[in-house]
């Protein structure tokens, strides 16, 4: 490895070592639908998305709030001994991007069958802290 590559290398884990992540895999929602609930807590601190996700009525929120918690705990591990709710986490990112979708017959008139397709999503949720040593 060249020494610019290192050197790129050793600032992107340096950057890595404050951030806690989360993935989802293989969820049975369309990623449309996804990126509509992950587009109201994306920025926001994370308190407040919990609250949002909470009370949402989508089906999706359950799945993203479950991720986001998880995300949470992650940086706990990480961070020994801070707590989650002094260190001001925000959520950082939120990527939704399309799974393997799987195709299935629909019934259609005069004997016929169209195709459908299931589609289903991957999640992945950054959560950082605002005050990164307070």
């Amino acid at each position: 490895m060249g020494a610019r590559k290192k050197l790129a290398a050793d600032a992107r884990k340096e950057a890595m070592k404050t951030v806690a992540i989360a993935h989802l895999r293989n969820v049975p929602t369309s990623p449309r639908r996804m990126r509509q609930v992950a587009d109201l807590i994306r920025g926001e601190d994370v308190n407040k998305a919990l609250g949002i996700l909470r009370f949402s009525t989508r089906h999706s929120s359950r799945d993203l709030e479950k991720l986001l918690m998880s995300a949470v705990a992650n940086w706990e591990a990480k961070n020994e001994g801070r707590k989650a709710d002094e260190a001001g986490l925000v959520v950082k990112s939120v990527q939704v991007n399309e799974a393997r979708g799987l195709k299935r017959m629909l019934p259609a008139p005069q004997g016929r069958a169209y195709r459908m397709k299931k589609r289903s999503n991957h999640v992945s949720i950054i959560v950082d802290s605002i005050n990164p040593q307070a």
